[in-house]
């Protein structure tokens, strides 16, 4: 079986070496030229995205065609494909996937994923995929267990600022927050049912907002082993904060701090920092 994701997934380039994971690009669109975000280091992209300011810099997801071709490619190697991606409430990716599927004509069975999440969220499902495809679990029995992953996993993070949100046109659910609010720190969260953000709090600070975050974490997993991925775009001080506060407050088994993508950075500016959460145990049998 193979094992192909977006880059919405924050997956590290030796994650996808060691596992033999596909990742397909997302595209930033700066106003001298597209390019492929996987092209970028986090700080090169922060540079860019800082010097480009006020003006903020559009995505792009995959076409359908160039699915298509990734998808013909893949099953040469193995008829069996499993394409995991990010939340369909939150990108039009996963529709691109499913046109691609059937451009490709490729006598395969190609099997496409809704995360319903991104980010931290999305990489534990396409993590648990791939070291499940490797102990030899059928794709039926896969994406049960991903459906387990999804209704468990939590993906939470604040914002330094809403101006990128606002001036991108991605506030949607949180609009209550822009305008004269746009010093307030949201706690996002990532709705279970339809895969989109919803605000679940917010405060004034971001050191409020970090305590924040672990509050809602803790009144949902109660005295659960954890694997927790601490999640930031420029923000290490504040990552680790975050961190220190979890590994104080939750049953954490597994933690480390990652950088978020380019193409989600485009949306959110520097100042994101959050986590991604899912009970350890989940993964114990894979």
């Amino acid at each position: 079986m193979k094992i192909l994701t977006d880059c919405a997934a924050d997956m590290p380039n030796e994650e996808l070496q060691t596992y033999d994971i596909t990742q397909v690009p997302l595209w930033i669109q700066f106003p001298d030229g597209e390019v492929n975000s996987a092209d970028l280091s986090a700080d090169e992209f922060y540079d860019r995205l800082e010097a480009l300011y006020p003006l903020i810099p559009s995505t792009a997801q995959p076409s359908s065609g160039f699915f298509a071709e990734v998808y013909r490619n893949l099953a040469e190697v193995d008829k069996e494909i499993l394409s995991i991606h990010i939340s369909s409430g939150l990108s039009g990716t996963i529709d691109a996937a499913r046109m691609g599927r059937e451009q490709a004509n490729a006598q395969a069975m190609i099997n496409i994923w809704d995360t319903l999440t991104l980010s931290g969220g999305e990489r534990f499902q396409v993590l648990a995929a791939a070291l499940a495809s490797k102990a030899g679990w059928t794709m039926e029995a896969i994406e049960q267990r991903l459906s387990e992953i999804r209704a468990r996993t939590e993906v939470l993070y604040t914002l330094d600022t809403l101006e990128y949100l606002a001036r991108g046109g991605r506030i949607g659910r949180v609009q209550a927050l822009a305008g004269a609010l746009l010093n307030i720190k949201p706690i996002i969260g990532v709705d279970h049912n339809d895969g989109k953000y919803n605000t679940l709090a917010k405060s004034r600070t971001i050191p409020r907002a970090l305590k924040n975050i672990a509050d809602q974490l803790q009144s949902i997993y109660i005295d659960t082993p954890l694997w927790i991925t601490v999640m930031h775009g420029r923000f290490a001080e504040q990552a680790e904060t975050l961190a220190q506060e979890l590994r104080g407050r939750m049953h954490v088994a597994r933690l480390e701090i990652l950088r978020i993508s380019p193409v989600l950075g485009v949306h959110t500016g520097p100042g994101i920092v959050g986590a991604a959460v899912v009970p350890m145990h989940l993964f114990e049998d894979i």
